[in-house]
């Protein structure tokens, strides 16, 4: 069973549509949304929770329709958007006392476990919490109730780099079991590089690219030449190019370049930057 079925979904608001989304993930594996601000990656996480309405198409979660019953499979999902929810006045353990009578499955050990891990200190109220603090309260919430699937909004957004490489890990452990799927939208591109499976590309309400990752990885490469070198290689192995002045920096196939030709690697940042640059 996938974790997640998207089909054919679509959005419209004035000045934005989502259009014709489709993505699969399949249990035990994460998938990462890419995309610039206003790409629709907010919009996609809110559909799939049936915070807003579908225009059209289908969003099957755990094999049931989003739409159909969705109340009943809030204890599989974990959730954790951009803002995180909790009362100002609540401290970490107060948190942890009104999670334990609000999902069935609420593992006390494994929350206690999570804050001593991120650091977290119940000195303080949710109000006094900073940006990250608040995030890693969230994080530990959504790993703390046996959920199948997390769904997560800029999730490493106002971490510091260790405690971002902290919760990459904690995720990639979460992924371990094979029941176990994340879908997480960021625009710290690098946290998903090491994290993900499968990557989206989002741009303008359109899917620019979904692929296994090592297989982009595998796909493209760059190289760096002169427009003439440039003009030598087959038309159909250029994919995306930028001039600068010291020549011509390429994104290209690698499977179309002659074997003679230095291909470098190229992180998936840079897919992501050059894809988007094109379709503009």
């Amino acid at each position: 069973m996938n974790a997640l079925e998207i089909v054919n979904l679509t959005k419209s608001y004035p000045g934005f549509k989502l259009d014709d989304l489709n993505l699969t993930l399949p249990s035990g594996c994460i998938m990462g949304i890419i995309g610039e601000n206003g790409a629709g990656k907010s919009t996609t996480i809110k559909l799939i929770l049936n915070m807003i309405h579908k225009d059209s198409g289908s969003i099957d979660i755990l094999g049931k329709d989003n739409t159909d019953g969705i109340e009943l499979t809030k204890e599989d999902i974990g959730v954790v958007m951009d803002e995180v929810g909790i009362p100002e006045c609540l401290t970490v353990k107060q948190v942890g006392k009104i999670m334990k009578h609000t999902f069935r499955n609420w593992d006390s050990a494994e929350y206690a476990r999570m804050v001593q891990k991120l650091a977290l200190t119940d000195e303080k109220q949710f109000k006094e919490f900073s940006r990250g603090m608040k995030m890693k309260l969230g994080i530990a919430i959504a790993l703390s109730h046996n959920a199948k699937l997390l769904i997560m909004d800029e999730a490493t957004s106002g971490l510091d780099p260790v405690a971002r490489d902290e919760v990459v890990e904690m995720l990639s452990d979460f992924t371990r079991d094979e029941n176990h799927s994340i879908l997480i939208s960021s625009h710290i591109v690098s946290d998903l590089e090491k994290l993900c499976d499968y990557i989206a590309f989002l741009h303008k309400g359109k899917l620019l690219l979904f692929e296994e990752k090592d297989q982009l990885l595998a796909e493209y490469g760059l190289i760096h030449c002169t427009a003439e070198e440039l003009q030598k290689l087959p038309p159909e192995a250029i994919k995306h190019k930028k001039e600068n002045p010291y020549g011509i920096e390429a994104m290209v196939l690698r499977s179309a370049i002659p074997a003679n030709v230095n291909i470098s690697p190229v992180s998936i940042e840079e897919l992501f930057v050059f894809m988007a640059k094109e379709a503009r």
